[in-house]
């Protein structure tokens, strides 16, 4: 069974990545002692000891860590924006039916490319590689984590066994 996620949530300040990056370390020194956070090749984080992930926006950022891998998290913040063309090439036929039967399609859509770039960031080449179009593989579950209203945030993790739950640290 996989263990949990354990995700912080903030807002981003006037530096975004310098502020995830230090809600990362802030978070992983609960985990693991003496945290050191690189960067590989492809500018994803690494802490030794831990699956990792970040995400953040002009006002919002978002962190997760856990034991167990992979792992990858996405926020987006609800704002308007044009999504109808980016959904109609990307999205499945069965992606766009779902969003037309949803109340409130912007956050529909957020929902969907939160999801899609979440498993991208676990799997490790982001949206890159057809991406958008990826089905979610075996063995990875994507979560959708209640934030406030005005953000949609979505973690992939290890399927979990029974009893699996995230944690959210204050």
């Amino acid at each position: 069974m996989a263990g949990p996620v354990h995700l912080r949530l903030a807002a981003a300040g006037t530096e975004p990545r310098r502020t995830a990056h230090a809600l990362l370390l802030e978070l992983a020194s609960t985990l693991v002692d003496d945290p050191v956070l690189t960067h590989d090749d492809t500018g994803r984080p690494r802490i030794p000891g831990l699956a990792v992930s970040i995400s953040y926006s002009h006002r919002l950022v978002a962190v997760a860590a856990s034991y167990d891998g992979p792992l990858g998290i996405d926020l987006e913040e609800v704002r308007p924006r044009a999504t109808d063309r980016i959904a109609n090439r990307w999205f499945a036929p069965q992606e766009l039916r779902w969003m037309e039967r949803q109340p409130d399609r912007l956050r529909a859509f957020l929902q969907l490319w939160t999801a899609k770039e979440a498993v991208g960031k676990a799997l490790g080449p982001g949206l890159a590689n057809g991406g958008l179009r990826r089905p979610t593989p075996a063995g990875l579950t994507v979560m959708h984590v209640p934030t406030t209203e005005a953000a949609v945030l979505a973690v992939a993790l290890p399927t979990p066994g029974p009893g699996a739950r995230y944690v959210t640290d204050s």
